[in-house]
């Protein structure tokens, strides 16, 4: 498996595409889509943006999904160190966004977790997120939605995703 930066393991496909400008007019359109997308969750995120940042958003989503994390299971659920795991989490546990706690099953360790707060920030969020979604995708003229659903799922499929079909409703607000 390649491994594409800050992505899960993707499948490396050696085949060659038989019509090259259709993949790239695919891969361009995708783009296009993933910017629109980024710029949804940009501007979700824009009323909070002087208390977290995306990174730490980032982490705070994980720490909701999962509850109580042990510092290194989070830094390889983000894909980062557990320098930069911690960075982040002392910031939000400052913020009052986390917090640290002694773990219930072995008391030498310690797991951190998004605070009330924190996860009343996430469902805020998301909510806006999913209601900028929600508006891009009524614009759409209705004949192509099925259409979409069903690419949309084999690129989540083929890029390893979790999707509805295959994890909890948490886990797909992760990252």
């Amino acid at each position: 498996m390649n491994r594409c930066p800050g992505s899960r393991k993707v499948p490396h496909v050696d085949a060659q595409p038989e019509q090259p400008d259709e993949l790239d007019a695919l891969v361009g359109t995708l783009l296009t889509a993933s910017r629109a997308l980024v710029g949804v969750s940009a501007r979700s995120l824009a009323d909070v943006e002087e208390h977290v940042t995306l990174a730490q958003f980032r982490t705070l989503v994980v720490l909701h999904s999962h509850g109580p994390t042990r510092l290194n299971q989070l830094a390889d659920r983000l894909g980062v160190g557990s320098s930069t795991a911690l960075r982040a989490v002392d910031r939000l546990i400052t913020s009052g966004y986390a917090e640290r706690r002694e773990n219930d099953q072995d008391r030498r360790e310690v797991v951190i977790e998004a605070s009330p707060r924190g996860s009343a920030l996430v469902g805020e969020v998301t909510g806006r997120r999913r209601a900028a979604i929600e508006q891009i995708v009524l614009a759409m003229p209705a004949r192509d939605r099925g259409g979409l659903v069903r690419a949309l799922a084999a690129f989540a499929e083929a890029a390893d995703e979790p999707t509805s079909t295959n994890a909890d409703s948490a886990t797909l607000l992760g990252w």
